[in-house]
């Protein structure tokens, strides 16, 4: 792998809010608030309150997570360094580049993790084994 990515390379982006008391709209726009074109989007719900999702990294694809309700933690692992995320705002993001592991854990109950993808579904992109990610990362 070149141009190896660090958990440092995740980045929060808060997303522009409008509204006033009748509620609010934040938008997302392919290479503005986000740095790559959105290929695919899908949503994770119905998970139990404290349970995990996700615990994979991708070749290619970049991910883009927000809590759009309710919230959970993001546990980043670059093969060297771990870092922590809590997602609990529809106006906050996480940018996930390629070549990091990353775990969806502690939802709360009645969460919604939407994702906006760089890539359409394939798996030959993903890295499910962490065995197997740590010999890609070398």
């Amino acid at each position: 792998m070149t141009n190896r990515k660090t958990v440092f390379d995740c980045s929060l982006v808060y997303l522009k809010q409008q509204g006033d008391r009748n509620g609010h709209i934040t938008s997302i726009n392919n290479n503005i608030e986000i740095p790559f074109t959105i290929q695919r989007i899908f949503y994770l719900y119905d998970i139990p309150g404290g349970e995990s999702r996700g615990a994979h990294a991708h070749k290619e694809c970049h991910q883009f997570l927000v809590a759009t309700s309710g919230s959970f933690e993001v546990l980043l692992d670059d093969g060297i360094t771990k870092r922590q995320v809590l997602l609990n705002r529809p106006d906050l993001g996480l940018h996930i580049p390629p070549g990091i592991w990353a775990s969806e854990i502690n939802f709360s109950s009645g969460s919604i993790c939407l994702v906006l993808a760089s890539h359409t579904y394939a798996e030959t992109d993903y890295l499910r084994n962490y065995e197997d990610y740590m010999n890609y990362i070398k």
